[in-house]
């Protein structure tokens, strides 16, 4: 990437964190993923968005929407296995649906997209939320007549679904792999994005320890974040400076308290 569009690339990544900022502050909350929801929809051509987690070892399931509709579409995805969300989570890339009527769509998904039409939505458009291997769930956002996302407003999209990922891996998770209650740190969005790397290459530290695949070592690192009541970043730091070593017959054990 050339300076040019790093700058832009920064520039884009600062105004879609100060609406999602704002959307939180009407709230009078900490920022969560439901402020990336309702954000991406004052933004974009849209009607409504939803976010579902989504795991391959692990039960999927939606975390918000911002109204009705939404809410429908993330209960039918997961429920029938099928349609935009289920295939963006699998594919590892973004689905793209200006108008669910079109002839190989109801071939693709038999049941989804009339199902979906019938809710009340025309275009659904799906982003895998993606840090390297991870990929924590899926932002579906739909409109009631058929669109078509230009390149700046795809770019936007991408951008909230980036946000959405951080605030999602931000987040203490319980064993569900719902949100935990609890208040929680405050953190700046560029506290979460220092995130990124240790995240990922923490989980990929722990295939190799643990012998497991990188769904598995991830399920197995939030877990370990959960029952000591830290930060999934926090953990992963300490993963990826061997102050802590996780192994398949025994619980993890912090390596600094041998010295």
């Amino acid at each position: 990437m050339d300076t040019v569009a790093r700058v832009r690339s920064h520039r884009r990544s600062a105004r879609i964190q100060a609406l999602v900022a704002e959307q939180a502050a009407r709230r009078g909350t900490r920022v969560g993923v439901v402020d990336v929801c309702t954000a991406a929809v004052a933004a974009l051509p849209v009607g409504g968005a939803g976010l579902s987690a989504m795991s391959r070892t692990a039960p999927s399931h939606p975390l918000c929407s911002t109204d009705a509709i939404s809410e429908r579409l993330e209960e039918l995805q997961l429920t029938l296995g099928e349609g935009p969300c289920v295939d963006a989570f699998t594919q590892g890339s973004a689905i793209l649906t200006p108008d669910l009527l079109t002839g190989d769509l109801q071939d693709r998904w038999t049941v989804f997209a009339d199902a979906a039409l019938e809710a009340g939505a025309r275009a659904v458009f799906a982003f895998p939320l993606q840090i390297g291997a991870i990929s924590p769930g899926v932002l579906d956002l739909y409109a009631d007549v058929p669109t078509v996302l230009d390149a700046e407003e795809l770019a936007d999209a991408l951008a909230f679904a980036d946000l959405a990922t951080l605030l999602l891996l931000d987040t203490r998770i319980d064993e569900t792999g719902s949100p935990a209650g609890g208040p929680l740190p405050d953190r700046s969005f560029e506290d979460l994005g220092g995130y990124r790397p240790e995240i990922d290459q923490a989980t990929g530290i722990l295939t190799v320890q643990l012998g497991v695949g990188i769904d598995e070592a991830f399920v197995r690192l939030r877990a370990y974040a959960y029952t000591q009541g830290r930060r999934l970043a926090e953990v992963a730091a300490d993963v990826v400076a061997h102050r802590l070593r996780f192994s398949p017959d025994t619980e993890p054990r912090r390596t600094d308290e041998e010295t």
